[in-house]
């Protein structure tokens, strides 16, 4: 049997957002009992809870939202390359072991294990490894951390290097337990027409 893996956290309350974000909040509109057959609830959250797929819009005034974006490269071969303990910042050489013959996707592990907790100390892109790997083919880029830029960065250069590129981009993904090695990648976004991002539910299976 094929395996897979869930390579998304669990999304719920006591999910850590990104400072500033909307948080999970889940109320009740109805409820289990005489004369209601259902339980129907209602959300509220930032799109960039959990792991998910940013939109141009997320970035660059007058972008493509989520909704609007094609959905083939966030479904198909990927590989993922770990780079434990790459510091601040994830270099090419970072990945340079893996750079042969590059699928359309590319997902990076960077963190021994997923944080639980909100912190700002975690790695993200060097605005040069994606120009580089975009020069190579790819058509997506992954991270198991927040965000692809540092968490205090103003101009958010690496996102920018998305937008030149047509990079699309998955953020907080969890790849604690899945070696090195090619996969293929099941990603969709949901189809929201005005978002800058959608939630996930990432999954890779072997080939």
């Amino acid at each position: 049997m094929t395996k897979l893996y869930d390579i998304s956290p669990p999304l719920g309350p006591d999910t850590p957002p990104f400072p500033g974000d909307q948080a999970y909040v889940q109320t009740w509109t109805a409820t289990l009992g005489p004369g209601c057959p259902v339980n129907l609830s209602a959300l509220t959250l930032s799109p960039h809870l959990g792991a998910h797929a940013d939109a141009p819009l997320h970035y660059a005034a007058g972008a493509p939202a989520v909704g609007e974006l094609a959905l083939e490269p966030y479904l198909g071969p990927c590989r993922v390359v770990h780079a434990i303990g790459c510091g601040p910042l994830v270099r090419l050489e970072h990945l340079a072991h893996a750079l042969p013959s590059l699928p359309p996707r590319v997902l990076v592990r960077t963190c021994r294990m997923a944080p639980t907790a909100w912190s700002d100390d975690f790695s993200a892109f060097a605005p040069e490894t994606l120009d580089a790997l975009a020069a190579r083919g790819v058509r997506l880029v992954g991270i198991d951390s927040q965000s692809v830029d540092p968490a205090d960065s103003k101009t958010l250069a690496s996102h920018q290097r998305l937008l030149h590129h047509g990079l699309r981009v998955l953020e907080n993904l969890v790849l604690d337990e899945v070696p090195e090695g090619d996969y293929e990648l099941i990603a969709l976004p949901l189809r929201l027409t005005h978002a800058d991002a959608s939630p996930v539910r990432a999954v890779l299976r072997e080939l």
